[in-house]
């Protein structure tokens, strides 16, 4: 089984319980978001978005006259996602089921956001794919999971288990961002839920 056929057959037991799930995490993505600076008229990248809980949230960001552009691979979220589309009336969400390594946007991204996106973030073919599809100079936003310091042993056998269930790489956790800032200028990175998560911003490098 792929790394991403996993990453589905997971999700798809999920999905149905996700929203109540992420709100324990909600004041991170607002955080996240901020910090792509969105202005109205901006086009947004929503990776891996899931069943849609960022949509408002970049709306808010880029006005009724920007654009989010957003894809999700697993069918069962993707369905929810679609559903909170049509429910809302959104006009300017564009959206598909797809993977990272596949999808094609129909227009560049002045801007990314990476929300709990694991897996994504440590496949060079999805990151590739991804940051072709985005302008030179465009903001870009993480928020995930991390092991704990080295130091701090049995703790990370907890951060393991508790990443497992969702991601076809529980254990990729030292570094997960290094791969994500190859491609920027200005990386920042803030340590977040007390050791086991953090939050980063960068801006994609001109070549």
């Amino acid at each position: 089984m792929t790394p991403n056929e996993l990453s589905i057959q997971r999700y798809k037991r999920k999905a149905a319980g996700y929203d109540e799930s992420a709100q324990y995490t909600m004041p991170l993505r607002q955080r996240t978001v901020a910090l792509l600076q969105l202005r109205p008229g901006q086009v947004v990248l929503d990776v891996g978005a899931g069943t849609g809980l960022s949509y408002p949230l970049l709306r808010e960001g880029v006005g009724e006259t920007g654009r989010v552009l957003a894809f999700e691979q697993s069918p069962e979220m993707f369905a929810l996602a679609a559903a909170r589309v049509d429910r809302e009336g959104w006009r300017n969400v564009w959206h598909v089921c797809a993977s990272a390594e596949g999808v094609q946007l129909p227009e560049a991204a002045d801007a990314v956001l990476f929300n709990y996106t694991h897996d994504i973030l440590r496949s060079p073919a999805a990151l590739s794919n991804l940051m072709r599809q985005v302008k030179p100079g465009a903001r870009i936003a993480i928020a995930g999971i991390k092991y704990f310091p080295w130091w701090t042993g049995p703790l990370n056998i907890y951060t393991w288990l508790k990443n497992r269930p969702y991601n076809a790489k529980p254990g990729d956790l030292w570094h997960p961002w290094d791969r994500i800032e190859a491609y920027c200028d200005s990386f920042q990175r803030w340590t977040t839920q007390f050791g086991m998560g953090y939050i980063a911003s960068g801006v994609k490098r001109s070549h």
